[in-house]
């Protein structure tokens, strides 16, 4: 019995930071929504500016648990620029964790605040944070033939109009690369066999429309482009075969040792502005993910493996980034719990947060 009581113990260590960060939800959205009012009459370039400083304290208390809280050691390889650019980032896509890696190498460039994503259409339907994620300049899209692209331009074109920082988060796959589901890999495989491209064992053969119509949109406006690779340290079982890369519950059980983050950064004078070409050139850069993970997961030499080739540097994230943006929201919602008033108004903001918002993406991407 004792056994178990210590093993529900252990799996339950996600709680404590699922109910922070759902917890204080309400409480950012209440400091957003006012700020969104009295910034009404206000160029949208200085609503902008105190936008990304919001989402910079709630991102890094978001860091605080993903970082600080389960010990995780990130690797990091390549050239990650100190100073902010207006980039955008392309990654491998195998778990809902690869969304809190963007954050955690924004962070170490102070552009935190400047992260914005290209999202599936169906998460604009999350409670609070789809509605928030698209105010914050995030992107939805359809996949396929339901792709809409001048929706896409006008939204980054209102984006730069308003002089927004750009750390625009794209995972050209499309979905998840996931060892359990093998019929979407075999699909992948076959369709780039079908296409003359080279059939890609670790990730999935990548789409080409969403990356195209951000850099060809943005292309006067972009530093550059970061290509990154990301392999999370014991997703491997017994036999040598990949497993499912951990869920966030997983990450945050402290289930993941070490996570490796390679980055390329290239310059857009190096990448095709044609379609047909930039199809070509992105299956490539997958095909150096691609190689890069067989390093990581299938060497010969056991000593090769578990790392990236090149040197790498153990970055550690100081909790002078994250523990003030916990203290901070972390009080102004026990604060507000400690009233009946201000229970009523928690309680509300869920519930009316939740459909207004719902309302808004449907009338409005």
């Amino acid at each position: 019995m004792l056994l178990s009581l210590v093993l529900h113990t252990y799996s339950m260590r996600y709680v404590l930071p699922a109910a922070v960060m759902m917890g204080t939800a309400p409480t950012y959205v209440l400091a957003w929504g006012a700020w969104r009012l009295l910034s009404a009459v206000l160029p949208a370039r200085f609503y902008r500016e105190v936008d990304d400083r919001l989402y910079t304290i709630y991102q890094s208390m978001v860091l605080f648990f993903f970082e600080n809280y389960t010990g995780v050691q990130v690797i990091i390889y390549g050239d990650l620029p100190k100073n902010k650019e207006n980039v955008i980032y392309l990654s491998n896509h195998q778990c809902t964790v690869d969304w809190i890696i963007a954050d955690m190498l924004a962070i170490r460039q102070n552009a935190l605040g400047h992260v914005r994503y290209v999202l599936k259409d169906g998460l604009k339907w999350l409670p609070l944070y789809g509605w928030y994620f698209s105010q914050h300049g995030g992107v939805y899209v359809k996949r396929s033939a339901k792709f809409n692209e001048k929706e896409m331009r006008e939204k980054l074109r209102a984006q730069m109009k308003a002089e927004t920082p750009m750390y625009l988060v794209i995972f050209p796959e499309g979905t998840r690369y996931n060892p359990e589901i093998p019929k979407v890999i075999a699909d992948s495989q076959s369709f780039a066999e079908k296409e003359g491209l080279a059939v890609l064992k670790h990730v999935l053969t990548p789409r080409v429309k969403a990356t195209h119509v951000a850099i060809d949109t943005m292309k006067g406006y972009l530093d550059a482009v970061y290509d990154v690779t990301v392999a999370y340290e014991g997703t491997v079982d017994h036999k040598g075969q990949r497993k499912l890369a951990p869920s966030m519950t997983e990450f945050l059980c402290k289930e993941c040792p070490r996570v490796h983050i390679f980055i390329d950064r290239i310059e857009l004078k190096d990448i095709p502005e044609e379609q047909m070409y930039m199809r070509r050139w992105l299956h490539e850069r997958f095909e150096i993910k691609d190689k890069l993970l067989i390093e990581f997961y299938d060497a010969k030499d056991s000593k090769r493996r578990n790392k990236f080739p090149g040197k790498s540097v153990h970055s550690k994230l100081s909790l002078k980034k994250t523990l003030p943006s916990l203290l901070f929201l972390g009080g102004l919602t026990a604060s507000m719990l400690l009233t009946e008033s201000g229970r009523k108004l928690y309680v509300k903001t869920w519930i009316y947060g939740t459909l207004i918002g719902c309302l808004w993406v449907s009338i409005k991407p």
